[in-house]
């Protein structure tokens, strides 16, 4: 009787472990499809935090500051009626040149707005805007030597200031001539007049405004022109803001608010048509 009843238990788990066996899994619960999260425009972005952070160095005529510590010049006066027309208050935050893009990038500022050369290098890195103004890189000396750098060749054994990753940086390289690298072009000139530096390479516009007779640097002038280049302005890589920003140079262009304040700023004949 104990040997059937323990065949009929054996036989009962064999059945059992069969018919678990033939159990099809359960298929796992559907998830909701994953959507990638809407990226926002560049445009939307600025206008939810009501300020356009623009970033700068000291550069007159085209950003600096007067008196009373606000910032002027031709860029900033721009920058400040793009802003009204975006309908957001404009911030001008100093940055280190060479770090513009990384500034960008990281949003700790929205746009470059300082006179900056449409290089290769910057319409490779930024979503930048129509070239809005001429200028040159031009060789710095002292007036009293000025006779003696005339032209290129003279110039290449002249020790420069030139500020870090700029357009005037980049000549001196192409001369081959040697350098020191400072935090902008006002603290070349600088370098050059307490004559800690032979020279300095420079923005023809701000040339034209800081140095000769009746300027900050009545005892520096500019000889050498080094090459010819366009200002444009640099949002983030696919911004949309740079799209805006040539709709408004247009029609600041046609109704002539940005002549007049070329005008006040001694820049009106480098300006190009829009």
């Amino acid at each position: 009787m104990k040997k059937m009843l323990a065949l009929l238990l054996a036989a009962m788990m064999v059945l059992s472990l069969a018919a678990c066996g033939e159990k099809k899994e359960e298929a796992p619960a559907e998830t909701p499809e994953q959507t990638p999260a809407q990226t926002e425009s560049d445009l939307a972005y600025v206008q939810s935090k009501g300020t356009l952070v623009v970033g700068i160095t000291e550069f007159e005529p085209m950003d600096y500051q007067d008196d009373s510590g606000n910032w002027i010049g031709f860029d900033a006066d721009m920058a400040t009626a793009f802003a009204e027309s975006l309908g957001v208050n404009v911030e001008f935050q100093i940055i280190d040149w060479d770090n513009k893009v990384l500034e960008l990038d990281g949003k700790t500022i929205d746009v470059v707005w300082n006179g900056m050369t449409l290089t290769d290098e910057v319409l490779s890195a930024m979503e930048c805007s129509n070239a809005y103004c001429n200028n040159a890189q031009v060789v710095i000396v002292p007036t009293a030597a000025a006779d003696q750098y005339q032209d290129v060749d003279s110039v290449k054994s002249l020790a420069f200031a030139v500020e870090t990753g700029s357009a005037g940086k980049a000549e001196v390289e192409a001369l081959g001539a040697p350098y020191t690298e400072v935090a902008d072009q006002a603290t070349a000139l600088l370098e050059v007049s307490s004559g800690t530096a032979d020279a300095a390479v420079i923005d023809s516009l701000m040339a034209a405004a800081m140095v000769g007779e009746g300027a900050s640097y009545a005892d520096l002038t500019y000889t050498v022109g080094l090459n010819s280049e366009e200002y444009g302005v640099g949002f983030r890589k696919g911004s949309d803001l740079a799209e805006k920003l040539n709709a408004f140079f247009k029609a600041s262009y046609d109704d002539g608010t940005m002549m007049e304040i070329a005008q006040t700023y001694g820049v009106q004949a480098a300006i190009i048509e829009q």
